[in-house]
């Protein structure tokens, strides 16, 4: 098992997870992050600090996808190691529906 970032996490961002996450498994996207599952643990620790509920275990049901998009952009993005704020706007899009056709950009992030 492991955890994946979901599509909630798109124009959110928050990095609480990144902050508490022992092995630093983290990778930053444009707008998003991802979990390296070859680097997570399963310890879910980040599952609770995520304010926007965007991280869950690939055991639940149909989270195939976000499972092959984070180990996808994990070996692309750069790691992330250190909590930085969030976007201005990430509230006004917490629980917004149909983020990643909207928004997803495969870009990659600044990292540490």
């Amino acid at each position: 098992m492991t955890y994946v970032v979901t599509e909630a996490c798109i124009k959110c961002k928050f990095m609480d997870c990144v902050e508490v996450c022992p092995v630093d498994c983290f990778y930053e996207g444009e707008n998003m992050l991802v979990i390296n599952p070859s680097e997570c643990i399963d310890c879910g620790v980040c599952e609770p600090e995520c304010p926007a509920e965007a991280i869950l275990p690939d055991t639940e049901s149909g989270l195939e996808q976000w499972l092959e998009l984070n180990a996808k952009y994990s070996a692309e993005w750069p790691n992330l190691t250190a909590k930085k704020d969030a976007p201005a706007d990430a509230d006004s899009h917490k629980g917004e529906e149909g983020k990643f056709d909207k928004y997803f950009s495969p870009e990659p992030g600044e990292g540490d």
